[in-house]
C-alpha cells in the first residue's frame, strides 16, 4: 500500500511500471459505483466546449458524488474514460494531466481509455465511470 491510498496497487514482478494509471488494485470494503458522468455542470449547463474543460469538470463530478457517500479521491479503484476524439485526448494531455493531478491528487487506479464515435450527449466529449471502494473503519 502507498500513503496516497487505502488500497494496493499490484505491480508483477518484472512489469514495466505503469504511468498514470495501474494494471490493477486491491480494495476492501463498501463499494461506489457511479454512472457515466459528462462534463457538464451541475445544473446540466455545458460550460466547457473542449475536451480538457470537459474533463476537469467531469473529474469535479465525480469527486462531488463521491462525497455522497463519504468517499475521496483516493478511494478510487478505477475509472473508465469515454472519448470522442482520440487525437483532441493525445493534443492535450498536458492539460489532462495538471486538471487531473488539482481535482484527484497524485492517486492513480485501474484506468482504461476507449474511443468511441458518440456519446449520448450531443455536446460531450468525454464520458467517465467511476469505482471507489471506502475501507472499512
Amino acid at each position: 500500500m502507498t500513503a496516497l491510498t487505502p488500497h494496493m496497487f499490484l505491480q508483477p514482478d518484472g512489469w514495466v511500471p505503469a504511468k498514470g494509471y495501474a494494471n490493477g488494485v486491491l480494495a476492501e470494503g463498501r463499494l461506489v459505483f457511479t454512472g457515466g458522468l459528462v462534463g457538464w455542470s451541475g445544473a446540466q449547463e455545458w460550460e466547457h466546449t473542449d475536451m480538457a474543460g470537459q474533463f476537469r469538470q467531469t473529474l469535479e463530478n465525480i469527486v462531488a458524488v463521491l462525497a455522497e457517500a463519504g468517499a475521496r479521491p483516493e478511494h478510487l479503484v478505477r475509472l473508465t474514460w469515454y472519448i470522442t476524439d482520440k487525437q483532441e485526448y493525445l493534443a492535450n494531455l498536458r492539460a489532462f494531466g495538471a486538471a487531473y493531478r488539482e481535482v484527484i491528487g497524485r492517486h492513480f487506479p485501474a484506468m482504461a481509455v476507449v474511443q468511441v464515435a458518440a456519446l449520448m450527449e450531443d455536446e460531450a466529449k468525454i464520458e467517465i465511470e467511476a469505482t471507489a471502494v471506502i475501507p472499512h473503519d
